[in-house]
Formats: C-alpha cells, sequence, structure tokens
C-alpha cells in the first residue's frame, strides 16, 4: 500500500450538505481543512435521505476536489410522514412533546421508532452500506476508516466493516448513546434497553480509537471500556459575514433548537420580574427565538406574560444565523438540568465564542460549556437554582446596553477554531 491510500480516509456519516442544523457542521468543516494537514478525506452518505432541516447554502462550502460516495437509504420517517407529515418531521428533528401532551399517534411513532428501529431509524441502511464499502475499501486500498453518530446506526456499519476488514477504525460520537436525554422518551421495553447497551458495548470495545466531544462523556465511556478516547470539541470557522449595526433593542436571542424539555421557566419567571420592575427594561427587551422551537416552550413564554416581547424566527440558513449572533445584544443558551446533559456541549456554543456578544447561559452545574465559557471569558453562567444571580447580572447588561459598554473580551478562543481542531484529528490519524 503507497503512502498516498495510507493518508485517505473513508468518513461515513448521516448528515452532509444540503442537511441543516448542527450535525452536519462538525465533518463538513473536518473535510474542508484535512488536505491541508496531508490527508485525503472520502466522504459516504445517503443519496436520499430525509432531513427535517435543510440549508442550501452549505452545499458552497463543499469542495469540488472531495469524492462523494452516496448510496440510498431506506427511512421510516419516509413512510410515516404519509400518515402525519408535521409530526414525522419533529420526532426526527428531535422535537419530542411532554408525554401528557403526546397525541397517539405520537405516542405509537415514538413506541416504534424506540423497539423496533433500533439502534435508530437509519439501521435499514447498514446491510447495503457494508456491502458497498467492504468493496469499495478493498478496490481502493482505504486502511482508515471514520463513523460519526448519532445516528448510531453509522456506528454497527462501522463495526462491521472493522470486523470483515482489516482497516483502523475510529468512532466519532457527537453525542452519547444510552445516557443522551432522548432515551428516556422512546418508550423503549426492557430488552430494548439491553439491546441498545449490547450495541454500545460492541461498538465502543471494538473502535480502534474512539473520539467525543466533551471530557464528560470521555469519563463516561473509560467506565465502559479500555480502548483510547480522545476528546476533540465542535468548533468555530471564520466566516465574512458582516453587520451594519447592533440591534436598537435589548435583544435575548437563541439560536438552535429549543425542545419542550429545554424549556428554563425559572429564566422566563426572572425576564418577566423585569419587564414589572423595570419600564425601561420593558421598553426595550425582545426575547429573539431562531431555529425550531417546540409548542411547550412557547406556551411557557407565553405564561409568564412575554408574548409581546417574543419573536419567534424559525429556521434560517446558517449564514443567516451567524448575522442575528452579531447583532443581538445577548445570546442565550439553555441546557436541561440534567445529569444526562453535562456532556452537551451545542455545536453554536463556539459560534458564540467568535460573535462578540455575551452569553448568558444555563445549565447544570460543573457541565463541560460552563468551563468553556468561563475560561474564554465569553459570557456568564447559571444553575436552574441561581435565579437572584440571574437576575442581578440581566440588570447588569442591560445597565452596560444603556451605556452603549456591552461587550465582551474573549480570550484563549484559538484551540476551538476547526483548523486547529483539524490538525488535532489529523495527527491522531497519522499516529494510528
Amino acid at each position: 500500500m503507497t503512502d498516498m491510500n495510507k493518508n485517505k480516509i473513508l468518513i461515513i456519516t448521516y448528515y452532509w450538505p444540503p442537511a441543516g442544523g448542527p450535525g452536519v457542521q462538525r465533518w463538513l468543516k473536518f473535510v474542508k481543512y484535512l488536505p491541508e494537514f496531508g490527508i485525503e478525506p472520502i466522504v459516504y452518505c445517503p443519496e436520499n435521505p430525509n432531513y427535517p432541516i435543510l440549508d442550501e447554502s452549505l452545499v458552497n462550502e463543499v469542495s469540488e476536489n472531495i469524492t462523494i460516495l452516496k448510496q440510498p437509504i431506506s427511512e421510516p420517517y419516509g413512510w410515516a410522514s404519509l400518515f402525519s407529515k408535521g409530526k414525522s418531521n419533529k420526532i426526527s428533528s428531535g422535537v419530542i412533546p411532554k408525554p401528557k401532551k403526546q397525541t397517539i399517534v405520537e405516542k405509537a411513532m415514538l413506541y416504534v421508532r424506540g423497539n423496533f428501529f433500533i439502534p435508530d431509524a437509519r439501521k435499514n441502511w447498514i446491510k447495503p452500506s457494508v456491502e458497498f464499502l467492504a468493496q469499495y475499501i478493498k478496490e481502493h486500498s482505504i486502511s482508515t476508516i471514520i463513523t460519526t453518530g448519532p445516528p448510531h446506526s453509522l456506528h454497527i456499519i462501522g463495526l462491521q466493516l472493522k470486523t470483515n476488514l482489516s482497516v483502523k477504525w475510529f468512532a466519532d460520537f457527537r453525542d452519547p448513546w444510552t445516557t443522551i436525554g432522548y432515551h428516556k422518551d422512546l418508550k423503549l421495553t426492557a430488552s430494548s434497553k439491553a439491546k441498545h447497551v449490547e450495541l454500545e458495548q460492541n461498538v465502543l470495545n471494538t473502535a480502534d480509537h474512539i473520539i467525543v466531544t466533551s471530557h464528560h462523556t470521555k469519563n463516561e465511556f473509560q467506565t465502559k471500556t479500555k480502548q483510547p478516547i480522545t476528546v476533540i470539541t465542535n468548533g468555530y470557522d471564520k466566516h465574512n459575514n458582516s453587520i451594519e449595526g447592533k440591534d436598537d433593542k435589548f435583544t435575548l436571542s437563541h439560536i438552535g433548537s429549543l425542545l419542550s424539555e429545554r424549556n428554563p421557566l425559572v429564566l422566563w419567571e426572572t425576564l418577566s420580574e423585569l419587564i414589572e420592575e423595570n419600564t425601561e427594561f420593558s421598553d426595550v427587551f425582545r426575547l429573539q427565538l431562531i431555529g425550531v422551537v417546540s409548542d411547550d416552550v412557547v406556551e411557557s413564554i407565553h405564561q409568564f406574560g412575554l408574548k409581546n416581547h417574543l419573536d419567534v424566527v424559525g429556521y434560517v440558513s446558517h449564514d443567516d444565523a451567524i448575522k442575528f449572533q452579531m447583532k443581538s445584544q445577548l445570546l442565550l443558551l439553555i441546557e436541561i438540568d440534567s445529569e444526562d446533559t453535562k456532556a452537551i456541549i451545542a455545536g453554536k456554543v463556539f459560534e458564540y465564542l467568535i460573535a462578540e456578544t455575551p452569553i448568558l447561559a444555563l445549565g447544570p452545574k460543573d457541565a463541560d460549556v460552563e468551563k468553556i465559557i468561563t475560561t474564554t471569558n465569553t459570557g456568564t453562567y447559571f444553575n436552574y437554582n441561581q435565579k437572584a444571580e440571574l437576575k442581578s447580572q440581566l440588570l447588569t447588561y442591560f445597565e452596560a446596553f444603556q451605556n452603549k459598554t456591552l461587550k465582551v473580551n474573549a480570550i484563549g478562543l484559538q484551540p476551538y477554531s476547526r483548523k486547529a481542531l483539524t490538525e488535532k484529528l489529523s495527527q491522531l490519524i497519522k499516529d494510528n
């Protein structure tokens, strides 16, 4: 095998442009920069995926020099949408209604999704992908493959290729597997839970190297496997977007999905009190939600009297999302108050870091993202039981806004640049 072939890697991913949302960004950027470090990426993705969110602007970031392999995929969300397209798309994008508000159709879809499609709804792509890729790997002398999940079906593709061929396999976990929050909503039977644990163990113990996006996930996986684990977070990339100036309003913006469980009542209550107590605050405050938002979240915001201050923009392109970040006065980051979410570092965090806009974050104590925000001096982080401190900080930000001194002085951002992270990945590949 030639040196050139040793530097070819096959990346197996479900999300690829024109897919929108955070799932596509990680490997789109790795693929962008890997050639600069002497590695030729080859991308394998579905030919006809059922992406719940599309962003055609991301297609422009794919180099014409990259080899992209595609094979058809059969997904249950396709036929499920025949019965209820809206509910199918919401569930596939992660917006799961609270149990008490689930319709009979939604309950049935969640039960079928959780127990008949293990590890996930892309399981039917495993067999044809293994057959196609096994032949391609042999014909093109590929020595290294990388799978990225979720969906974790792609790790099963890697597992079978590793078992059948002498390839080096890196399993990249953008999120945890069995401890991810939505697992509790999938109405899994005891046998289904056991099957997930078994598959997770097989992947963790068979992959040559495991890549994770947070230290909490690394700590979790170290209790389950002796295989080497490396943390490579998500990151930010340079962009050419510009704005004429910040919003005139005191805009608190959240960019990204707000699911039913990501609904910080303490924040809505705090904002409601500030509006009631401070006329100047009430006159200029605006809560702006950009992305997919659960009806439960909107309902809660209305219940706290914030309807006239709320602007639900919906999903926008990646370029427009960056502009919203830059124009806003504050950026809102919300994570569910749970032990399970301490490992979650939303992809938007890193774009927030370079938006030159202070971050107001709310989440569980000692989460990985808290350390990132603190060490980079890009905002403030609060737990759900820190209402008084949260309220005080909002007033401090508001006073700075009034005095035109609201700004951020970020430090130590370079390690989170996509190029620096890709260099770390390339070195890992070469060392193995």
